[in-house]
């Protein structure tokens, strides 16, 4: 076993060892089914914390030679297909997280040369014969190996645009890398399959993919493999069975991402944590400062304030995802923007009627606090008197009450049109926004609440 050639199914029964492990091996019925055909390069964008290594570590135990995984997949969902044994520990597998490389050496050419000169060095341990002691293309050496053995390889390639999420990267270095891909995988006979895993979808220029040859499954449009990235209701509603937790209200701080047929997807991060710590929390934002979402939302494209003020109203915004250019730097109006946040788990994208939604209680906590830090004064008072309009409500102070909400309608005339019953009812909507500590609002697949007091 190397570290990139066959490395072997550790990092999987890390995993599987886990207190919490939901079983994704029918995964691997897909993937067999598209071994050696035209349709065998596939990427899989989620946003962090989906369980997105966890699969390629899947794969890769299961498919690489030089170790025995049968005891680790023999009682899970994949052992019950017919061709699971047909499969399993056949294949020469390369394994690469190219963060990894880049961590080390973040020049592009640096990185590229350093992570050619490690795997054509375990490829010259396992093939003395073939790999010439002086080859320095990875391309060269697979062809050769593969000429001569006619043992095909499958690629699993993890975190595989980490640099399209960096801003310190130029244009050019984007193509560079790309370019390498590329030539790497491209109309190559030693590709049996390539598995890619990344945040965003393949970097486009203007409407072309920039690797045309990869089916891409993303929070957009995931296809078959919407369930196996992240945890389905049903799973989550079994895990709280066990561990005895209330499913209503981890449907209210974790659902809301939703796919076709009803399917809604959990992020197992947030999941995982609540279940082992017996609390509902933001435990997935807490991996990354709420900066991050700031720095999007303030953005000065029209329309963009207007769409999250709507959105924290617990309304759905129709947007144009086919513009954005699937990196975090090339925006052109407020839907690429918004079709980042998608990319990145912030919104929730319903296919049917191409809008977007803030999904769940813990993301809409991040939005609170990005809105406070962009200073939007405006929404941030009608948030904060929210608890004083309910309770007022409540006491059926008539005056005070209208007299709020034409507050918060007059203070938010320079966002939402003032005359407009939609408008209004955004109006109203986020004057009461508190009333999600008391009540439970349905918008459409997905309960918006914040934690009850």
């Amino acid at each position: 076993m190397g570290v990139y050639l066959n490395p072997g199914n550790g990092l999987f029964q890390m995993a599987v060892n886990s207190q919490i492990y939901v079983d994704k091996t029918a995964l691997i019925k897909y993937t067999n089914k598209l071994i050696g055909g035209q349709q065998r390069f596939i990427c899989i964008s989620r946003p962090r914390r989906f369980g997105k290594s966890m699969a390629a570590n899947m794969l890769a135990a299961y498919y690489g030679k030089d170790c025995n995984s049968a005891e680790l997949f023999d009682g899970f969902k994949i052992a019950g297909q017919e061709d699971y044994r047909k499969h399993l520990n056949q294949y020469n597998v390369i394994a690469l997280n190219i963060q990894n490389f880049f961590s080390l050496i973040p020049e592009v050419d640096g990185a590229l040369k350093y992570l050619q000169k490690r795997v054509l060095k375990e490829l010259r341990d396992s093939y003395p014969d073939i790999v010439d002691d002086d080859e320095v293309f990875l391309s060269i050496a697979l062809e050769d190996v593969y000429s001569r053995t006619q043992q095909p390889f499958i690629f699993i390639i993890d975190e595989w645009d980490c640099i399209l999420r960096d801003r310190s990267y130029t244009e050019d270095d984007h193509r560079k890398y790309l370019d390498f891909i590329r030539n790497l995988l491209k109309d190559r006979a030693y590709i049996s399959l390539a598995y890619m895993t990344g945040i965003l979808p393949v970097k486009k220029y203007g409407t072309h993919s920039a690797l045309n040859m990869f089916t891409e499954y993303s929070m957009t449009d995931a296809g078959d493999f919407a369930e196996y990235i992240g945890f389905t209701e049903d799973e989550v509603l079994e895990l709280c069975t066990e561990y005895d937790v209330d499913f209503e209200q981890m449907r209210s701080w974790y659902d809301g991402y939703v796919f076709p047929y009803g399917l809604h997807i959990y992020n197992p991060k947030s999941v995982v944590d609540s279940l082992l710590r017996k609390n509902f929390s933001s435990y997935w934002t807490q991996t990354e400062t709420y900066e991050a979402l700031k720095c999007y939302i303030q953005l000065n494209y029209d329309g963009l304030k207007d769409a999250v003020v709507q959105m924290l109203a617990g309304d759905k915004v129709r947007i144009d995802t086919e513009t954005f250019q699937n990196d975090m730097t090339t925006f052109r109006n407020r839907d690429d923007v918004l079709t980042l946040l998608i990319h990145l788990g912030y919104l929730a994208f319903e296919q049917a009627s191409s809008s977007v939604f803030i999904p769940n209680s813990e993301v809409a906590a991040e939005f609170v606090r990005s809105v406070r830090s962009c200073k939007w004064d405006e929404v941030m008072l009608a948030i904060e008197n929210s608890e004083k309009l309910l309770r007022a409500t409540w006491s059926m102070n008539e005056a005070e009450v209208a007299d709020m909400i034409d507050s918060v309608h007059q203070e938010n005339t320079s966002i939402l049109t003032y005359n407009d019953e939609n408008a209004l009812s955004c109006v109203i909507t986020l004057a009461y926004y508190y009333a999600r500590n008391e009540y439970t609002q349905t918008v459409s697949y997905t309960h918006l609440t914040l934690p009850t007091t």
